[in-house]
């Protein structure tokens, strides 16, 4: 059946009026379906998404999901939308499929996928995949978790193009038939536990990505990463190892100080290790793992390298926002997890003012003591897990609390001295106080501008 043919005529419901929800709305649309496009929030609250609806005559309902949606063929989640919800939980108590908006999307992709996964460094190596593809000369549509919905950039490509589509569990959840040519998992360690229950749940999650591969895909996995060494996902594709240690079993791996990659039997050198505009040794594993799927798609080494020596990084994440007064402020919204804090204080150098908190995803942040020993000078607590993180933290750290993220960025500066470092490394969700991750980051770097007008830090204290 194809894509058209699983979509003309046919009644679909529509949960979530995001960027996802509303870009699927606009693909099946066109495709000849029947709609009802379903959102929990008010109206007032979605005034843009309800304007276009409307406009362009498709049914919407606000303020909660109705019995309706049970009468449609099939529904399709927004990554957003939990799934423990009643209207799903009827859903499949009926039988009625549930989709998310990556297997909708996938069934209109007339190119390749290369498909990303995992709890740290997603976006960075989906971004960095992009651009070594596209300096090979490829048509490529980066998209998914990364902010651009796959529904969107399907309708953009072509039969030779490539999907660098980045993926959370979330996304994966409710996939059906999703299937890409490279996929990628990049690291595991606990996170979402507030959705999925526990690690295990999680982990089968990101699984799924591979479970539609055969023999004729590709499935990298990181050597280094305790979970997925010891116990990888069952698979029918050609499973390949990147590593940034001397692995002699790794298709790519950093031999005499230079990143390689092994193709054909013939190990090649791509970058020297000093010339990667990466910074950090967490993003060396990024670059591995991207330079092995762009081997893959038969990039040439000199193409990788000329991009590996510019590439330095995605805004959000450990993004340098400058100096005020001699205090350093990076951004690292990006972080949702402890993993990714741990990560941001092993690459920051010390000493550290860190912004912590927001919505509870369900993990522990008692890792963070070991991380930020004798880096961090303090923490400045928001949001609703603030108080979890005193509790969890207060006896290695001083723990302020703060009502809004400028005051957070505004206390650290008050703090600090000339030298230090001001960190926005959440390890939380962003759900509570902002839109999403950019959003907070956004909020972050107008808080830093704000300080730039004084010439020294006590006046512009004073200010």
């Amino acid at each position: 059946m194809t894509a058209v043919e699983r979509v003309r005529g046919r009644r679909i419901g529509v949960l979530g009026m995001a960027r996802s929800g509303m870009a699927v709305a606009r693909l099946a649309a066109a495709n000849g379906a029947r709609l009802l496009v379903s959102d929990s929030a008010g109206e007032s609250k979605l005034a843009p998404q309800v304007e276009e609806l409307r406009a362009a005559g498709i049914p919407y309902e606000v303020g909660g999901h109705t019995e309706a949606l049970l009468q449609c063929d099939y529904l399709v989640v927004s990554p957003g939308v939990p799934l423990g919800i009643d209207i799903l939980n009827r859903a499949r108590e009926t039988g009625l499929p549930i989709f998310s908006e990556i297997e909708f999307a996938s069934w209109f992709c007339p190119g390749r996928m290369v498909a990303v996964t995992g709890s740290n460094g997603k976006t960075t190596t989906a971004t960095l995949i992009g651009e070594l593809l596209t300096a090979a000369g490829y048509d490529v549509h980066v998209c998914g978790n990364i902010g651009r919905p796959f529904t969107e950039a399907v309708s953009a490509m072509k039969p030779d193009s490539w999907a660098v589509v980045e993926l959370s569990s979330f996304q994966l959840e409710t996939i059906a038939d999703f299937h890409p040519h490279i996929a990628c998992i990049l690291n595991l360690s606990p996170d979402h536990l507030d959705r999925h229950g526990d690690f295990e749940s999680y982990r089968a999650a990101k699984y799924r990505i591979t479970e539609n591969q055969t023999a004729d895909d590709f499935l990298l996995l990181n050597a280094e990463d305790t979970t997925l060494h010891d116990s990888p996902p069952e698979t029918e594709a050609a499973v390949l190892w990147f590593s940034t240690g001397r692995n002699a079993a790794a298709a790519a791996t950093v031999c005499h100080d230079a990143l390689c990659v092994l193709r054909n039997g013939v190990l090649t050198e791509v970058v020297p290790v000093t010339e990667i505009a990466l910074p950090g040794a967490h993003n060396l594993q990024n670059a591995a793992a991207a330079v092995l799927a762009a081997a893959l798609c038969d990039v040439p080494p000199a193409a990788m390298a000329r991009v590996l020596k510019r590439f330095s990084g995605v805004e959000h994440r450990l993004e340098s926002v400058g100096t005020v007064a001699g205090i350093r402020f990076v951004n690292d919204s990006k972080a949702t997890n402890v993993e990714s804090v741990t990560v941001a204080l092993r690459a920051v150098s010390p000493p550290v003012w860190l912004i912590l908190g927001g919505r509870d995803k369900g993990a522990s942040y008692t890792p963070i003591a070991a991380a930020g020993r004798g880096k961090v000078k303090g923490i400045v607590a928001i949001g609703e897990a603030r108080e979890k993180i005193f509790h969890e933290l207060g006896r290695e750290f001083p723990v302020e609390f703060a009502d809004s993220l400028p005051a957070a960025v505004t206390r650290c500066f008050e703090m600090a001295q000339p030298g230090d470092t001001v960190l926005l490394s959440p390890g939380c969700a962003s759900f509570d106080m902002f839109q999403d991750f950019e959003h907070r980051g956004r909020v972050f770097k107008e808080a830093v501008e704000s300080l730039r007008d004084g010439k020294t830090r006590d006046e512009t204290i004073r200010r």
